[in-house]
């Protein structure tokens, strides 16, 4: 076993029986095979990890929940930083603030939030790990009343590139804080998260609206309308797609062609009733699974269309409000679907997000309506790969004419330079890239939605 020096967490090799699963992240689509995998279990160790590899001019890849598409949380012949075994959650309800380290996943920290009542922002599938949804942003069901996650992220313990322990708070090492709110894990490993909480459920109003693919233009045009006038406690995510085998779903429904508009009311119960009477009443539903639930059972609805080994590839640009072009692009691209488990979904931003300042925050995504991810997804033994990536790529291609221009970190593949810095635009860019240029002036930290140092 090859020794890291005060490295207290277990080093596996390629030899070693638990490196094959240990190398495995969500997305089955990426198979590389690391020289180490060094298995942090306190910060002491994250700080062995780094100089060891700095010291032998190795590859990092750091490896948090391990959900990214990418698959950037491990790494062909170099060294992962796993810090998945770091799963420490601290709740303080009075204050309404939550501690977390890396390795925690959000159905987790939302399991020690909700036992007082609390919740932060978080993602919409329970597997996805706390720390590269928080770095990229952060959207989910909570945000346009409470804002991303990095809104209600409040400081951060980071190892340096030089193997430095440093706090980032709204008093200390603010430049670095404003970089973590949405720059990714360019700057170092944050061993520690700290989030603002706030009072949630546990019961929400909350679930999916269902309706055959075929009504599809009319429902998305009187959604496009509806949404426009909504209230911070409503947030809402479109999905085409074929109808999952979900336990909500009757059988009969399985496999047709729909379109669905979830919703998740972060408010009063008998409010949301009625600010979701009209859109519940709308056309021909063919389920509406829409009801009093806890915000936790909400979390994990999804859970079973997005498991982990199954390939997944993905397709990401911001979208003004729809205009008819794009909704009958979406439909049509639905229509062409190649694989039962592909979707696209349609995340409805503004709310509070909206409400932050474009450069408050690296995460740029202040002024878009919407966030359009095209996710092509196959089992393992599908042959027709190229094709479900295709069409994912035909869809990318085509709402290219309605989009921004602009595209959200965490939905990125490894999509080249010009994709990141468009997600963020040159004026944060190029203060982004200054900052790394401080912290990680060499890019150890460069498998991720990279951001390149300055030049001096």
């Amino acid at each position: 076993m090859t020794a890291i020096d005060g490295f207290s967490g277990a080093v596996l090799a390629p030899d070693d029986a638990r490196y094959d699963e240990a190398r495995k992240v969500w997305n089955g689509a990426i198979d590389r095979r690391p020289a180490l995998i060094a298995q942090c279990t306190s910060v002491a160790d994250v700080v062995a990890a780094v100089r060891f590899a700095r010291e032998r001019d190795l590859l990092v890849a750091v490896r948090g929940g391990g959900h990214g598409v990418s698959g950037a949380a491990v790494c062909d012949d170099g060294l992962v930083i796993d810090l998945s075994p770091m799963q420490d959650i601290g709740v303080d309800p009075q204050a309404r603030t939550a501690t977390a380290q890396p390795g925690v996943l959000w159905g987790e920290l939302d399991g020690a939030t909700q036992a007082h009542g609390l919740a932060t922002v978080g993602g919409i599938v329970t597997h996805t790990g706390i720390a590269g949804l928080t770095l990229g942003g952060g959207i989910g069901w909570l945000m346009r009343r409470y804002g991303a996650t990095v809104d209600n992220f409040l400081s951060a313990e980071l190892v340096t590139a030089d193997g430095a322990v440093v706090r980032a708070s709204e008093h200390e090492n603010e430049d670095l804080l404003w970089g973590l709110r949405g720059g990714g894990g360019n700057f170092g490993i944050v061993t520690s998260f700290e989030y603002r909480l706030h009072a949630v459920g546990p019961t929400v109003l909350a679930g999916p609206i269902f309706h055959a693919l075929d009504d599809a233009p009319a429902v998305l045009r009187f959604y496009r309308d509806f949404v426009a006038q909504a209230p911070d406690e409503l947030t809402t995510i479109v999905n085409l797609r074929k109808a999952p085998p979900l336990p909500i779903l009757p059988e009969e429904v399985h496999g047709r062609p729909v379109v669905s508009v979830s919703v998740c009311w972060a408010g009063e119960v008998e409010r949301g009733e009625e600010a979701l009477r009209e859109l519940r009443a709308f056309g021909r539903p063919l389920v509406d699974a829409v009801a009093p639930r806890p915000y936790s059972e909400l979390q994990s609805m999804f859970n079973p269309a997005v498991p982990h080994g199954w390939h997944y590839y993905w397709k990401t640009w911001e979208v003004p409000p729809l205009t008819d072009a794009t909704i009958d692009t979406l439909v049509e691209h639905t229509e062409r679907i190649t694989s039962p488990r592909s979707y696209t979904i349609v995340f409805h931003l503004g709310g509070a997000i909206a409400r932050v300042g474009e450069h408050d925050t690296a995460y740029s995504q202040r002024d878009a309506a919407h966030n359009v991810n095209i996710n092509a997804v196959w089992l393992p033994d599908d042959r027709e790969a190229d094709a479900h990536v295709r069409w994912a790529r035909e869809i990318y291609d085509a709402l290219e004419q309605t989009a921004s221009g602009r595209a959200y970190v965490n939905f990125l593949g490894d999509e080249g330079q010009d994709r990141v810095r468009a997600a963020y635009g040159e004026e944060k860019y190029a203060r982004l890239s200054a900052l790394k240029r401080t912290y990680d002036p060499d890019n150890l930290f460069r498998l991720n939605a990279n951001i390149e140092p300055a030049a001096a």
